[in-house]
This record gives structure tokens, sequence and C-alpha cells, in this order.
């Protein structure tokens, strides 16, 4: 742990509140003894390496199951998790409800500081929850995991004077508002475009209103997870409509602002930017809806100043992601930490500069 503590201090990302926590709670015990390729009994110092490191630590791929290998669960890198927990503000006496067990680490680092009788962690997955339990009673740090939806809250044992999710929604659940009266809600918030943001949200008279910050990537929760596959999942040699543009395709790649501005309109298709590989500086944006029925290209070709677009299917995905686009423009390109959300019982809305400037939906 002393090297995890070095590399936080070095980096100027461990908070004084949580110093004394941080270093007294061993992430070891909350990283499997293989992982990756790394092997605990058969390398120690390279197991330790990235578990004393400010590093993620994959701790299952496919849900559990056969697959591919896509991350489903993780040890987060413990500089965001320090960030959240910042965002967070926790004070002694809070009651915290975390919605995502994982390891049990942020549960261990969030015990430690305000008493383990103070936080409940919950988690969809069976294995995932009684993982953290073992890992959490190892520690010697036994808060009390549950088994279930977190979308759901956790109604039980409302309220909270904090909810802190650890993965990545969509649409945050009025239910959390509910739970949480008079306190902060703190996620990862996304959709399939651009899906690196914290929203803070603060609740007061039944609304949850905050802004955004931060670049976190996190696994979405399972239930609103969106794109899946790849772009030949897709695209299956049709021809699209042809059309031109006059936004060089390259222009929304390059923009974070611009890609979170495009992403609070078109929610459920995302952006892939192929670029050639014979010389040419040729690239072509893909988009692709996350239900694979429709897709558009704009071909980026040096010296031209007009793109040629093709859409297939029943969405036209470049006409959606252009008019979110000229939107931003319009508005002055704002950067992203103008824009903000609020959550009543009728949905979740995005608004810029104020709640009473909501950004208009492209697609729904």
């Amino acid at each position: 742990m002393k090297r995890l503590v070095e590399i936080l201090t070095n980096k100027g990302a461990l908070l004084p509140d949580w110093a004394d926590v941080v270093a007294s709670v061993d992430r070891g015990l909350f990283c499997p003894p293989v992982f990756e390729d790394r092997d605990k009994e058969r390398d120690y110092q390279q197991w330790a390496q990235k578990v004393y490191g400010d590093l993620p630590v994959v701790t299952q791929t496919d849900d559990g199951g056969d697959g591919t290998g896509v991350p489903t669960s993780s040890s987060s890198m413990p500089s965001i998790m320090l960030e959240m927990l910042d965002l967070l503000g926790v004070r002694e006496g809070h009651a915290v409800a975390e919605i995502g067990a994982g390891t049990g680490l942020n549960a261990a680092w969030l015990g430690t500081r305000l008493g383990i009788g103070n936080v409940v962690t919950i988690d969809v997955d069976p294995a995932v929850a009684e993982q953290a339990r073992a890992n959490l009673k190892a520690a010697g740090l036994p808060v009390e995991v549950l088994t279930g939806d977190g979308l759901r809250g956790i109604p039980e044992v409302a309220p909270f004077d904090r909810i802190i999710c650890t993965c990545t929604v969509r649409d945050i659940p009025y239910a959390w508002v509910e739970q949480a009266p008079g306190g902060r809600i703190v996620t990862p918030w996304g959709g399939s475009f651009h899906s690196y943001s914290f929203a803070s949200l603060d609740v007061g008279d039944g609304i949850a209103t905050g802004r955004f910050s931060g670049s976190p990537a996190f696994m979405w929760c399972r239930s609103q997870r969106g794109r899946s596959g790849n772009i030949h999942d897709a695209y299956r040699g049709e021809d699209g409509e042809k059309s031109t543009t006059r936004i060089d395709p390259r222009d929304i790649d390059d923009s974070p602002d611009g890609m979170f501005a495009i992403g609070t309109q078109v929610r459920d298709a995302w952006p892939t930017l192929g670029l050639a590989q014979d010389g040419s500086d040729e690239a072509t944006l893909w988009i692709t809806a996350d239900d694979g029925k429709s897709w558009a290209t704009a071909e980026y070709v040096p010296g031209q100043s007009e793109f040629e677009v093709e859409q297939y299917g029943p969405r036209r995905l470049w006409e959606e992601v252009e008019a979110a686009w000229r939107w931003w423009e319009a508005q002055g390109c704002p950067a992203r930490d103008r824009f903000g959300l609020a959550i009543d019982q009728h949905g979740q809305r995005v608004w810029l500069d104020s709640p009473d400037h909501p950004v208009p939906t492209v697609y729904r």
C-alpha cells in the first residue's frame, strides 16, 4: 500500500480527508490472485505493480461467462475513485448507498471513513456481490452487501444522505432521488455517443439538479447497455442514400465538447473514426445505431470542402448528428461544464446554462 499512497500523493490525487483511509485499506485484499496475465504466486512483483499502482484491475469479463473477454467488473483506478468521492462530499454520520459493489474496495473506503453501519452496497451480479462480501470480511470491514437491481435503489435501507453509482447510466432513476431527500447523487453518465462524464446532483423538493465534470470511463449498468459488437454487425454491404456535408467529420471526432453535446441529443448511436491505411490521409466517420438497423458514413478527403455522406436504415443518422452539431455551434460551442441535468418524476432533462434552457432532442 505504501507504493499506492506514494503514487497518489505525487499525482496530487490523495485528498487529505481520505489519505488515512487509503493507507489503512490494503487494495491487494480486493484484487484476485490471478487477473489478466498476472499471477500473484508466480510473479508477485508483476502482480503488485498493477494492484498497488494507479491502474484499473479487471476482475470479471463477459458477465462471468464465456465470450470475447469484454470487461464487465473491475477494481477502478484509485485516483478516479477519489475524484468521485470528492464529488460525493461525505461527512461523518452520513448514510451512503453504493450502486455497484464491484470488488468492495470503494465500500471499504467509505466504511472506514464513515463507519461500516453507515454504508450499504448492492450489485446485480450474485457472484460479484459474494466476492465483494468475502473481500470486505477478509479486510475486517463487513459492510452490508446486497444482491439486486441497484436501479431500484435500496428502499429497504433508505433514506440516504449520499448515493454513489460505480457504473455508467443513461437514465438516472427517480428512485434514487426519492431515496436521497436533501442529499447528493454522483454517477458516471452518458449515452452511446459520449459516456465520459460524472453527473453530480443535489436533491431538493423532489428534484435532482447538477452539472457534469471529469472524464471517467466506467463499465455500463447492465440493463442500460447500448452499443455492442462492431461496425460489421450493422454494415452488411448495403447501399445507402448519398448526399454531402460541409462538416469535416474529423472536427467532430476531435472535439470532446462537441461530442458531448451531440451525445446529449443522439444518445443511442455511436461514432467510430477509421483512418485510411494507404497513406492518403483519408478518413471515414461511421455512425452506427445501437440496434444495428441504421448506419451512416461521412468521408473525409484532403483538400475537399464538401464530404460525401451515405445513410442507411430507418433513421438518417448523419442528419441527426449534423443537426446536433449545428445546434452546438449556434450556442457558441459551449464547453461541457455549462451543461447540467435535472431529474424529476417525469424523467431527466439535459440543459445548457440553466434548467429553463433545455437541450433539444433530435431523436427519441
